[in-house]
């Protein structure tokens, strides 16, 4: 087999090659040998820096791992943990002192040093916070960063260190390491050299992964305290709610469980339990009392005020702590200190719902303070104790509502079979009256039950159960009135539940014949309230004295209250039947209404279209005259029908307001023989106006409107014979009359013919009536004046219609006498603008104003307005505004918009043909005056005047 390895030819041969190969490489340059050499030492110095960055890291990690260790072995324990870091910071470090520090927030304090010498630790270790304010410490702990400082000798600010302590001055180089957790200084690092050589940036590096180490030490050493003292607790508040879960209702052993916990977690020699009542503090469970003290405290329970720790905390209603009571010369308690021999005392309030029911109490014989932990460990167990408390109370309350539901479930039983007897017969009201009686008294154990309603002034029985035939024939027809005489009286008197304990023994009841044939003793009686007002009484009696409970009251109550909704439904059917039957009705008069509205608006019309045609073909003069009077009359009738209609709507509106003066009768029966003398005259009728000279107060244009509409109903109507009118006094008032002979109303009529739109037959055949808005409008103007109207008529014979008005006393002759009129025109001359999207009414306007002498500017809308009064015209004198214009704008916005384009409040007012009670309401809001189309042109004129006037 051929060699191979080391004995193998081709080795040889490949290893002389190389030799080869190498002397001629190295004959190729006279310098190959040098730069080999360089290169070699190069790598060496090289290889010995990592051997000596491999034995420094080495040496970290090791001491790393030992300051691990010692965590490890030594938890809960940091003094072991805080020399291993010092130790092997200061020895990695090269430095001879070391110092590991806690800062409390007032200065350092060493927790464990390392020096080469027992004199330097002591040196070190005694960190003075003033002399270190200005030095190397006291500018790390402002700034929270690592300082060092290279020579100690060389800065003053350690010149009153080395005074304070002589042996600091062989320290030269000092390197300060803050420990924070969260930016918040807990500690540093404190290594000192003797000679001036500075710290490098790893041995820097290396004390501050130190100080990280040493923060996660802290923390997870406080945690682990944390958790020790917190498995304490949750073990002991198990074991509370383990006894709280096992005795539910037994208080004692809970607050023995409590109060033994408390001392044992807390430390402290005696804990008690004091419940609030009548103002003290009652002891009621207690751990290391001594006999003596136990007694004393049950026989002497504390008074609540401020002279006792327990006090303090009821009254303020928060824990209160005590280190020392003889050092609090407030607490003057002394007896009680000095019986139960403490010193430091701890009260903590147990609270429900924020008020205090009592406190658990605890005491040291030392003066020992109680730490925040253990206070508020404490106040936990006030909290357990609280709802052992409530789960007793809450337990007590179901057990007695148990108890009430069963009671009233015979009740709610019986409530819901009056309930059905109301859904299956809700209009039989009888039936469920008489239901509700037997209801009552079965279920509230009375011997009689009764209903009274009210009929007129009294009350009386309509429902009935338990009555004998005498008893039943006693209280059939006897009226029952407010007052204290009966039970029904006393109910009404003060609207609201009345219970007579024993009727004999009652002085002010006077029933006796219905006590002695009834034999009731006890009585109760429920008013039945509908908004407020006792609409009947619902009431109960027992032959034997024995009063009503209040759960028998209150189930009377919800029996009064389904009598209430009976009636009250009974009432309503009723009502419905007669707005069905008002609405047949109004459908009626409606159609009639709209019959006698065509006709007489047509009326005029035609006669107005035949008077137009004339006109335009009349050429003599007296004859065109003639033409116009008829044309004036015509339109004068179109604007009472459109007045009336007015008038209603004024009247839905509310927006009517009297203006109440005081003025002669006369007047008004003046103004009445004047309209309607011709009329009469006319119809071959005899108009009698009898003078009266009598004063009345009343607003004289709305009782002339009623005026008006009487006479001229009893014009129209009245075929033969004659109207009277005249006036008599009655006490207070003047009665104005006006009579007919015409053809009367009947009896089942009288109170109809004031409804809107009614009308009676015709007297005359071929002929409708009116409109049927004038005695409605009488109506309801006297309701507004508050002055009553009143009809006497009878069939055949004629009619009465009377209004009366409050006499005022009689002025004299001078002041009886009116006033010549006088008329200032104030209309010529004035610039008016119109707005109306309407030409033919611009048109019509712009001749009447013009007619009167007035400048007239017209316009569709406002802005139009604007622009030719800023083109030609300036400021206007007065506006006046279609209610209705083009793109749903209203007169009240093109007014306020023009009156803010001109700067100027411009007198104006309104003119609309939409009578709606709204539109009426809205102009009333507005303040501008409201004129109705058609506006007579005398109407127009004066309004005009009564704007332009004084300006």
């Amino acid at each position: 087999m051929p060699l191979k390895g080391a004995n193998s030819p081709t080795r040889g041969r490949k290893l002389r090659s190389t030799g080869t190969k190498a002397t001629a490489r190295l004959s190729n340059g006279p310098n190959s040998l040098v730069e080999l050499k360089k290169q070699l030492e190069v790598r060496t110095r090289e290889l010995a820096e990592a051997r000596g960055h491999l034995s420094e890291a080495l040496e970290q990690q090791t001491a790393t791992a030992e300051v691990l260790r010692v965590i490890s072995s030594s938890p809960g324990e940091l003094r072991p943990v805080f020399k291993a870091m010092i130790e092997n910071a200061t020895r990695l470090c090269g430095a001879e002192v070391g110092t590991f520090g806690l800062y409390d927030g007032g200065g350092f304090r060493g927790v464990a040093v390392y020096s080469h010498s027992e004199r330097y630790a002591d040196v070190v270790s005694r960190v003075d916070r003033p002399a270190h304010s200005r030095a190397g410490l006291g500018r790390m702990e402002a700034s929270r960063r690592t300082v060092q400082v290279a020579d100690v000798a060389a800065e003053p600010a350690y010149d009153e260190i080395r005074r304070l302590n002589p042996d600091f001055a062989r320290i030269r180089t000092a390197l300060y390491v803050p420990i924070t957790k969260e930016s918040n200084l807990i500690g540093a690092f404190m290594i000192y050299r003797h000679k001036v050589r500075p710290f490098t940036e790893k041995q820097i590096e290396l004390v501050k992964n130190f100080a990280a180490q040493a923060v996660i030490a802290i923390e997870n050493t406080r945690l682990l305290n944390e958790l020790r003292e917190s498995l304490q607790q949750q073990t002991a508040t198990a074991d509370v709610l383990k006894v709280i879960s096992r005795s539910t209702f037994d208080l004692r052993s809970v607050f023995e469980t409590l109060v033994e916990s408390a001392a044992r977690l807390c430390r402290a020699d005696k804990a008690t339990i004091l419940s609030l009542k009548d103002g003290r503090l009652h002891l009621v469970a207690a751990y290391g009392l001594p006999t003596e003290f136990t007694a004393y405290l049950q026989a002497n329970p504390m008074l609540v005020d401020r002279s006792s720790v327990s006090g303090i905390a009821v009254l303020e209603g928060r824990a209160v702590h005590a280190p020392d009571v003889l050092a609090d010369p407030s607490l003057t308690v002394f007896e009680t200190n000095k019986i139960g021999n403490y010193r430091t005392m701890l009260a903590v309030p147990l609270v429900r719902d924020g008020t205090p029911i009592g406190v658990m109490f605890l005491t040291r014989t030392l003066v020992d303070p109680f730490s925040q932990q253990q206070i508020d460990l404490v106040t936990t167990f006030a909290d357990q104790a609280v709802i052992a408390i409530e789960n007793v109370r809450l337990f007590d309350e179901v057990k007695a509502r148990t108890e009430e539901l069963s009671e009233s479930l015979q009740q709610q039983t019986a409530t819901a079979n009056v309930l059905k007897v109301i859904s299956r017969s809700p209009f039989e009201l009888q039936t469920i009256l008489d239901t509700l009686v037997e209801a009552a008294a079965r279920l509230c154990d009375a011997d009689t039950a009764a209903i009274t309603r009210q009929r007129g002034a009294s009350h009386y029985h309509v429902a009935h159960y338990g009555f004998s035939p005498r008893l039943f024939e006693y209280f059939k027809s006897l009226p029952l009135s407010s007052g204290r005489a009966s039970l029904v009286g006393r109910v009404l008197q003060k609207g609201r539940t009345v219970q007579i304990p024993d009727a004999l023994a009652d002085p002010d009841y006077s029933l006796l014949e219905a006590q002695r044939i009834g034999g009731f003793r006890t009585l109760l009686g429920v008013p039945l309230l509908r908004e407020g007002h006792p609409i009947g009484v619902l009431a109960l009696t027992r032959s034997k004295v024995q009063p009503f409970t209040e759960r028998q009251i209150e189930l009377l109550t919800t029996l009064a209250d389904q009598a209430v909704i009976a009636i009250e439904n009974a009432r309503l059917l009723d009502d419905v039947q007669e707005k069905s039957h008002q609405l047949e009705l109004a459908n009626t008069y409606k159609s009639r209404f709209l019959a006698a509205a065509s006709h007489d608006l047509r009326q005029p019309l035609h006669a107005l279209n035949l008077f137009i045609a004339q006109l335009r073909t009349e050429t003599n003069r007296a004859e065109r005259t003639r033409l116009v009077e008829h044309i004036d009359a015509a339109v004068g009738s179109i604007n009472d029908l459109f007045d009336a209609l007015l008038d209603m709507s004024k009247l839905d509106a509310g927006v009517l307001a009297p203006n109440l003066t005081e003025f002669p009768i006369k007047r008004l029966l003046e103004r009445m023989k004047t309209t309607f003398a011709e009329a009469a005259r006319e119809k071959g009728l005899c108009l009698r106006v009898v003078p009266n000279r009598a004063w009345v107060r009343s607003d004289f244009i709305l009782l002339e409107r009623i005026a008006l509409n009487l006479v001229s109903n009893a014009v129209r109507y009245t075929a033969r014979g004659g109207v009277v009118i005249g006036c008599r006094r009655r006490g207070g008032w003047l009665r104005i009359d006006v009579w007919d002979s015409g053809v009367g109303i009947a009896e089942d009529q009288q109170r109809k013919i004031f409804g809107e739109f009614y009308q009676v037959a015709a007297p005359e055949p071929g002929r409708l009536g009116g409109l049927g808005l004038g005695l409605s409008i009488v109506d309801r103007l006297g309701l507004l004046l508050k002055h009553p109207v009143e009809l006497a008529s009878r069939p055949g014979k004629g009619s009465r219609f009377s209004v009366s008005v409050p006499l005022v006393a009689t002025r004299s002759a001078i002041a009886d006498a009116e006033p010549p009129a006088t008329f200032a025109d104030h209309v010529k001359g004035r610039l008016i603008v119109v707005i109306d999207d309407d030409p033919l009414v611009l048109e019509g306007m712009r001749g009447i104003l013009r007619s009167w002498g007035c400048r007239v500017v017209t316009a569709a809308s406002d802005s139009a307005a604007l622009a030719r009064l800023t083109e030609e015209y300036g400021q206007p004198d007065l506006i006046i505004s279609d209610y209705r214009l083009a793109d749903g704008k209203t007169g009240i916005e093109a007014i306020d918009c023009l009156r803010a384009a001109l700067g100027s409040t411009v007198p104006a007012f309104l003119i609309s043909g939409d009578t709606g009670p709204e539109r009426l309401r809205e102009a009333t809001a507005s303040g501008y005056h409201l004129l109705h189309k058609p506006v007579p042109p005398m109407a127009l004129r004066t309004t005009l005047n009564r704007l332009l006037k004084g300006r």
